[in-house]
């Protein structure tokens, strides 16, 4: 075998050690967990995704809601996307969204979960105890990704018709500067079109594992939570365009921006200081201090 050879099989080879020795620690770790709740398909993938994913929701978001409510820790303000805004937040309003989210996660997205669990091929104890391979849940989350990226864009411009708008999106743009729990402060037509659809269908495609559906579902609300929440923070997600969407309303309709560019639907974005601003920070330096408005 040539030196060449060698030296670029020896980092694969390495990972195949590694992975082989995590995916049996994760295998491990997910035998106890099922040991602890039970392995029946039926009750992990409704009524276990209901709480998973409602911890989810409200561990992130009651973290940003705290912080908007109190102020604190001050120096966090310095991360507002819109300064001013929601300090601190009107308390009535927030009651009103808190009411609606737990409307619509209840009577949308414990539904949904059934229906899913029952489109879904047949989920045995075995199948569920068996975790999926690296390369396997890489690919789902990759179609999962795409997936929403196209029904999300358009269904939420479907929503911004003028002839449905002010009885179904409307709601939703009561905020044009949002806080994070806003995210799921929808119409419950819109919940399930724009919101819940869009996340469940890739599930559907890919017929993934449940602990991929959870990691996907982690990934897209907690994506969600953040972009809604009005604070760039430090190595999150940038928020700049969805909160130029609540700004301006006809901007930024998608997830990725693929099929915003695609449409020509962020042409104001791209030529706003949001855009220049638009990117994840890996420093402490506000990107209002590092982009000031001229």
């Amino acid at each position: 075998m040539s030196l060449t050879v060698e030296l670029f099989d020896l980092p694969a080879h390495q990972f195949r050690v590694f992975w082989g020795a995590s995916g049996s620690m994760w295998q491990s770790l997910w035998d106890r967990f099922l040991d602890f709740t039970g392995d029946n398909p039926l009750a992990l993938w409704t009524v276990g995704s209901y709480v998973y994913t409602s911890l989810i929701y409200w561990s992130i978001g009651l973290a940003y809601t705290l912080l908007d409510v109190t102020g604190r820790p001050a120096v966090l303000r310095r991360y507002k996307v819109q300064p001013g805004t929601n300090e601190p937040v009107d308390p009535a309003r927030l009651r009103t969204v808190i009411r609606q989210v737990l409307f619509n996660q209840f009577c949308t997205g414990l539904p949904l979960l059934f229906l899913m669990y029952y489109l879904l091929p047949g989920q045995t104890r075995d199948t569920i105890r068996q975790l999926p391979t690296f390369v396997t849940v890489v690919w789902q989350l990759g179609v999962c990704i795409l997936i929403e990226e196209v029904m999300f864009y358009y269904s939420h411009r479907l929503l911004h018709d003028g002839r449905i708008y002010r009885y179904i999106h409307k709601r939703h743009h009561e905020w044009t500067a949002p806080i994070a729990i806003t995210a799921m402060y929808a119409h419950p037509v819109e919940n399930v079109l724009s919101n819940l659809l869009p996340i469940a269908v890739g599930v559907w495609t890919t017929g993934c594992h449940i602990s991929v559906a959870w990691l996907w579902f982690t990934l897209a609300i907690s994506n969600t939570l953040h972009v809604h929440s009005g604070y760039h923070l430090p190595l999150l997600p940038s928020p700049e365009q969805h909160d130029f969407h609540h700004l301006k309303f006809n901007q930024c309709y998608g997830v990725l921006g693929v099929l915003d560019w695609l449409h020509g639907t962020s042409e104001m974005f791209h030529r706003s200081k949001q855009a220049r601003r638009d990117y994840i920070m890996t420093s402490l330096e506000p990107v209002r201090e590092t982009h000031p408005d001229e």
